[in-house]
């Protein structure tokens, strides 16, 4: 099944996010968590994903990450769901950091190109939920 041309509804959430970089054989960190955390473990390294203000300043990471949720849940069968949001966003050259969790997609932008991703989401027909009506 395809989401073809359906247009997705996004919520914008709230506070920021770093995507940090461990040893792959790290232990899984007690600093990561919060409302929304995804872990990766990986032959090459571990991954964490977590509120910002939660890591600590000798890890290695990128802070100033925002989140987008599709709206879900989504069905497994569904095709084409991140790249009719990646391909919007890169067009206007805007990078991203997608993760899936079991029943929906993530996408994190970085906040300096926020309020670019967000108009070029809805121009592909995307809607947005905003906890700010400004955004």
């Amino acid at each position: 099944m395809s989401c073809g041309k359906r247009k997705l509804q996004l919520e914008l959430l709230a506070g920021g996010l770093a995507v940090c970089r461990l040893e792959s054989q790290s232990p899984l960190p007690e600093w990561a968590s919060g409302e929304f955390v995804s872990i990766t473990r990986t032959p090459d390294e571990l991954s964490v994903v977590c509120p910002q203000e939660a890591v600590p300043k000798n890890i290695r990471c990128r802070r100033g990450w925002r989140c987008l949720k599709v709206v879900g849940p989504l069905d497994f069968d569904l095709t084409g769901i991140l790249s009719s949001l990646a391909f919007p966003l890169a067009q206007a050259a805007i990078p991203i950091f997608a993760l899936s969790s079991y029943e929906t997609d993530y996408l994190l932008v970085e906040e300096r190109y926020l309020e670019k991703a967000l108009r070029r989401l809805r121009r592909a027909g995307h809607v947005i939920l905003t906890p700010d009506s400004r955004l």
